[in-house]
């Protein structure tokens, strides 16, 4: 019996090594990898960039603590910075950190402007945040919540997509409205068009709260832009990012305009292995790729062939595939069948994939795969739904 603690539904299958959108087990079986470690192998897997950041960072320092300057993490924050909304960075370590420092600093800017009473947040059906007690209670989930206790107080969850239920949730104890631009785990779930987005921007300028972005599963490119909000053309006060970010690597990061964090002062927040110099060098070689000229513009268009060439297959197998959502790299198929059997006849395949809520199973390729990767995915697909259709 393994010591490992027994909270995962684990797979019988190990994998030695990876090459690009390849998952390679000890006997030398290859598997293309269309799930990434849920949207965090941003590269693929032992991409020479990365692989080169990360060693010559390791043959100089791997930790040293946020007691001192460490400016590899700097370089990173200034990045991120240029490349979006925000004037500045916390870095911890996974996406669950991120989402409690983007509820603590949405909280705290109420704290600090005299308002302690406004704690609340107004967050959407479906959602997922994480698995801490706080991000738990965000996403509202009752299965996810079972037996852990009364629920954090401070979150009131209204439908996704409907922008008149979130207004009239709004009341003096609301601090925030936190979203994501599209549900990935609730299953990848977009609300139609860019207008819901504009929306809740309005409604927070409105009522003088913060509008607060998950773009734990959604950021770094995989939707076609460095962060799916950018498709509306809103802009957030706050924002949480983790997974693909590191490209591999653990490493989260709260973005913030000046306004929104300018309580979160020395002693406010903190981390002790965020942003260290492995992680920064990690995260600086993924931006080195991603942000290079034409990068995503052929994630984007290598996402819309993908969704291309889904959609013929499930057009041809109604009995298997209802429909085919998403964005991007970010692709989800509603299934008419378990979800969980089309995942599993994929991976007989050997084409990697993960299920979500709504009985939809997700594809979530590296962004730099090519159309030869889809093309192998797609016939995977195809014989799949051959072996499931009624």
């Amino acid at each position: 019996m393994t010591a490992v603690m027994p909270t995962y539904g684990r797979i019988d299958l190990a994998f030695e090594r990876g090459e690009g959108p390849w998952l390679i087990t000890a006997d030398g079986r290859k598997y293309l990898d269309f799930a990434t470690g849920i949207a965090v192998n941003t590269l693929g897997h032992c991409h020479p960039r990365l692989v080169s950041a990360l060693a010559a960072q390791a043959e100089k320092l791997w930790h040293c603590s946020n007691l001192y300057e460490i400016p590899e993490q700097t370089r990173l924050a200034e990045r991120l910075c240029a490349a979006s909304f925000a004037d500045k960075v916390f870095f911890c370590n996974s996406g669950a950190e991120a989402l409690e420092g983007v509820i603590k600093t949405a909280r705290r800017y109420h704290h600090a402007r005299g308002a302690p009473e406004r704690f609340r947040i107004v967050a959407f059906e479906g959602a997922f945040h994480g698995r801490t007690l706080a991000t738990l209670a965000a996403g509202g989930n009752e299965k996810a919540l079972e037996g852990f206790g009364p629920p954090v107080e401070g979150f009131v969850h209204v439908p996704f997509g409907n922008a008149n239920e979130t207004r009239a949730a709004i009341g003096p104890e609301t601090a925030a409205i936190l979203a994501e631009p599209v549900q990935m785990e609730g299953g990848v779930r977009a609300p139609a068009g860019d207008r819901f987005l504009a929306e809740l921007r309005a409604i927070a300028d409105e009522f003088g709260i913060l509008l607060l972005f998950d773009e734990v599963q959604t950021g770094i490119g995989h939707t076609g832009k460095l962060f799916a909000h950018e498709w509306s053309g809103v802009r957030p006060d706050v924002m949480g990012l983790a997974k693909g970010l590191g490209g591999g690597f653990p490493i989260g990061a709260v973005l913030a305009t000046d306004e929104a964090c300018a309580a979160m002062t020395p002693g406010s927040h903190g981390s002790t292995f965020g942003g260290n110099p492995l992680a920064a060098a990690a995260a600086n070689a993924v931006l080195d790729v991603v942000l290079e000229d034409g990068f995503l513009d052929r994630a984007a268009e290598t996402g819309a062939y993908l969704f291309e060439r889904v959609r013929a297959v499930a057009a041809r197998y109604p009995g298997v595939i209802e429909s085919v959502r998403g964005q991007g790299l970010l692709l989800g198929m509603k299934c008419k069948v378990p979800n969980a059997d089309l995942v599993a006849a994929l991976r007989e395949r050997r084409v990697l994939t993960v299920p979500a809520g709504e009985n939809v199973a997700r594809m979530l390729p590296p962004l730099a795969i090519a159309r030869e990767h889809v093309d192998t995915a797609c016939g995977a697909l195809a014989e799949a739904c051959a072996a499931l259709a009624p």
